[in-house]
């Protein structure tokens, strides 16, 4: 008889009775971490543990007293929107000491705490390490200095330790992003954008120094997201002359007609030489060589602060429940972990592996192994360099190759921001690869009627940061003018198409797919990137333009609550977008710590409602004041948003009054979010290369003919990958009617979100970490930054 599956069992099945958890923030503080804090404390206490909080971090461990308190439902309440960490961290020299080590093992035994949550960098989490194999020996000493009794000893025997890492730098090896990096992200992006407006009112070079003292992440992925016209990392030092390259590239931008100048510097980055490059050499460099008005700009903390985006409260939300899970499952032999993200799945990995790797990275830079250092750094880290070069080098016309091939390009759908840099980034790769790009103007509507022209590489400068669609979109499928768009193809001698949209998108590659049988144009490769901000695209996990919609979300959401701040008790019920799709509510719930979010793929009926109520009129009766409701646009045709709204008015009277909002276009608008600039531009990129390789396989007798399932792809994220997969296979995991993907992986994160609002559910662990190592961790397909 076959063995069940240990992880596929409910989270009611785990207890945490008896057991205490300590959380603590440690080092640089990193938005994000209170939604960690919450969710370690929320999820300790929903199993039944006791839950503290550690002050100041290990300085707080170590003085004990009042620095370790036990922490309550109501006390990480109002938390999750706040920056930096509001337990406290400090940098302890103490805890560096035996001394300093044996006070803090004193101070957990005397509350009973044998469970540790870190949150923090390489630095604590070493620290935390060192604490646990310590562990025994500390106790004996303090069973000898008669300050513990003897058999605390055998009670306490083992220290358990699970890491969190929470660094604005993204500077830990074994996880894809840490808790503050897309945070960080937004502030760089927010003023590079707004200093983009001034440098083209005056034609002026900015030279911006964003913070990575080791590593050249923010730097890296913020030029990708902004377009910039050089950058300069600690783990790519430029090669000798650069000085003068750079130059000629701000020259050459300049006449072509491009008014500014945008060059980021990590604070880490150095020469060949190891030494220091700053903004002030590359400021009189630029004076000096071109005459050029040039500003420096230096961010700073600027990074470190504000609120934290949703996928930073997303990302620690996922990853404090995950710790959480680690702790109950952890055994004596079981080493310390650290909760990671691989693509878009939660793994934990032997905290020292992890370390150990991180600091063999710093040693390849000390070493000048630079092309090592970008290695240890990761898949993710190695593919944005490599998509960076890709769009912001461009070679002289007699070093491209020559393929003779058009390869056209158009949005369908609603607009997602994020379109803008993918359409970008294929028009600059493809040009790259030897083909003639061609932009189509107003998805198949425009290419049916012709608007069909060239782009080259100068027309889509500063497209990274543009929301909507440049080109235009519109919803009209092909099949009623497929003949025509046939002649257009045939005219403008079309090898390949690049169509970049939502589920309109999608079932127009389905048509032409069709088409092939009656219409040997369509016999070409033909690839679809999902944008959408309500992400119903089968074949992926996640899709352009999503991100920035969460955070239009979360960012009113946020006001809304602080609106009710000092009033009497309040709910709000805010319908978002979305179709049938309920993304944008569920995930957008667990981001802004909504109460509730009612979706059409979770049905639900007035018992449903009245359950809910009631449980916000008890937490109402605590220190509870306000309640967030979200309701997806469709997911029930009679329970409306302003049935809901009259609901919870008139059964909360006398508790608390009702508001109600609804979101709409606004979801759509705005500039793109950092996530999704990156995702577009390097599904984008990866596309273009799919299709290059393509069109060589399929170019037989001087034509280009492709008519397998395999030439006709998607390219979606799916757990840990980016994966083309044939349209023609997706048509089975397809709801058509209700346009939406018959399975959806974020339904998982519902009950997260119901326990953190403290519902009684159950939460089924199947798809959480397993312990793996760090060398092992990624898949060969694998290009985790595009993870949430």
């Amino acid at each position: 008889m076959a063995q069940p599956d240990t992880k596929k069992i409910f989270f009611e099945n785990l207890s945490g009775a008896g057991k205490a958890i300590a959380v603590l923030t440690s080092g640089g503080d990193a938005q994000g971490m209170n939604a960690a804090v919450r969710a370690v404390v929320r999820m300790g206490l929903y199993v039944g543990a006791k839950v503290y909080f550690i002050h100041e971090g290990y300085q707080g461990m170590v003085d004990g007293g009042e620095n370790i308190k036990e922490a309550t439902w109501e006390s990480v309440s109002s938390m999750l929107q706040v920056g930096g960490t509001v337990i406290g961290s400090a940098r302890c020299k103490e805890f560096r000491s035996h001394e300093g080590r044996l006070k803090a093992a004193h101070n957990l035994v005397l509350q009973g705490i044998t469970n540790l949550c870190v949150i923090g960098g390489d630095g604590s989490l070493t620290g935390a390490n060192l604490f646990k194999e310590e562990w025994s020996g500390l106790l004996t000493e303090l069973v000898e200095q008669d300050l513990i009794e003897a058999d605390a000893v055998q009670k306490y025997s083992a220290l358990h330790i699970v890491g969190m890492v929470g660094s604005i730098d993204n500077d830990f090896c074994g996880t894809d992003m840490t808790i503050g990096t897309d945070s960080a992200l937004h502030r760089i992006i927010e003023v590079v954008d707004a200093i983009m407006t001034t440098a083209q009112s005056h034609q002026r070079t900015f030279v911006l120094e964003v913070m990575g003292r080791h590593c050249g992440y923010l730097a890296l992925v913020s030029a990708l997201a902004c377009g910039a016209d050089w950058v300069l990392i600690p783990e790519m030092p430029p090669e000798d002359g650069w000085e003068d390259k750079m130059c000629q590239k701000l020259s050459a931008n300049r006449a072509g007609m491009k008014r500014l100048n945008i060059i980021i510097v990590a604070e880490g980055a150095i020469d060949h030489s190891n030494k220091p490059i700053t903004t002030d050499y590359i400021k009189n460099l630029v004076v000096k060589c071109l005459g050029f008005d040039t500003r420096v700009t230096i961010l700073g903390h600027v990074q470190r602060g504000g609120t934290p985006s949703a996928f930073d409260r997303i990302l620690a939300s996922r990853m404090g429940v995950e710790a959480v899970l680690a702790l109950l499952e952890t055994t004596a032999n079981t080493p310390a972990c650290v909760v990671s993200l691989c693509g878009n799945q939660s793994v934990r990995l032997p905290l020292m592996e992890c370390v150990q790797m991180t600091q063999e990275v710093q040693r390849a830079m000390d070493g000048k192994r630079f092309e090592e250092a970008v290695k240890l750094r990761g898949r993710s880290f190695e593919n944005n360099l490599k998509t960076y070069k890709l769009l912001a080098h461009r070679k002289p016309e007699t070093e491209l190759p020559t393929s003779n091939f058009n390869v056209a390009v158009l949005n369908v759908g609603a607009p997602a921001a994020g379109m803008n840099a993918a359409v970008r980034s294929a028009v600059r790769v493809g040009i790259s690869e030897g083909h003639k790009m061609f932009a189509v103007s107003d998805g198949f509507e425009g290419f049916y009627k012709g608007q069909i022209k060239e782009i080259k590489w100068a027309d889509v400068g500063g497209w990274t940061g543009q929301g909507g669609s440049l080109l235009g979109t519109k919803r009209t499928l092909p099949a009623k003018h497929v003949e025509k768009i046939a002649e257009q193809m045939r005219e403008n001698n079309i090898n390949a198409l690049l169509i970049v949209g939502g589920f309109e998108a999608f079932e127009s590659l389905l048509q032409l797919y069709e088409a092939r049988a009656t219409y040997e144009e369509f016999c070409i490769p033909m690839c679809m990137l999902p944008a959408t901000i309500s992400n119903n695209v089968p074949g992926t996990d996640l899709s352009i333009g999503a991100d920035t919609a969460l955070n239009a979300i979360v960012e009113t959401c946020d006001r809304i609550k602080q609106s009710a701040s000092g009033t009497k008790r309040r709910v709000f019920i805010i319908e978002t977008m979305g179709g049938y799709c309920g993304y944008l509510a569920s995930v957008g719930g667990l981001a802004a710590g909504a109460d509730a979010a009612y979706i059409y793929e979770e049905p639900f009926d007035i018992k449903d409602l009245q359950a809910n109520v009631e449980h916000l009129t008890e937490k109402m009766k605590t220190s509870i004041q306000r309640g967030l409701v979200l309701r997806n646009e469709n997911c029930n045709e009679n329970y409306t948003t302003d049935f809901i709204y009259q609901l919870y008015s008139e059964e909360g009277r006398g508790v608390f009054d009702s508001r109600k909002n609804v979101l709409g276009h606004m979801q759509q608008g705005g500039a793109p979010s950092p996530f999704d600039r990156n995702f577009g531009t390097k599904i984008s990129a990866k596309a273009m290369q799919w299709v290059t390789k393509k069109l060589v396989e399929s170019f037989r007798q001087g034509r280009v003919f492709a008519n397998t399932e395999d030439s006709c792809c998607l390219l979606g994220m799916r757990r840990r990958a980016l994966v083309f997969q044939p349209v023609v296979q997706l048509k089975g995991e397809t709801d058509f009617v209700h346009r939406i993907p018959k399975e959806q992986w974020w339904l998982k994160l519902r009950p997260l979100m119901k326990i953190l609002a403290k519902y009684k559910t159950s939460y089924d662990v199947s798809d959480s970490g397993q312990l793996e190592h760090v060398v092992r961790n990624r898949p060969k397909e694998s290009d985790a930054s595009v993870a949430l």
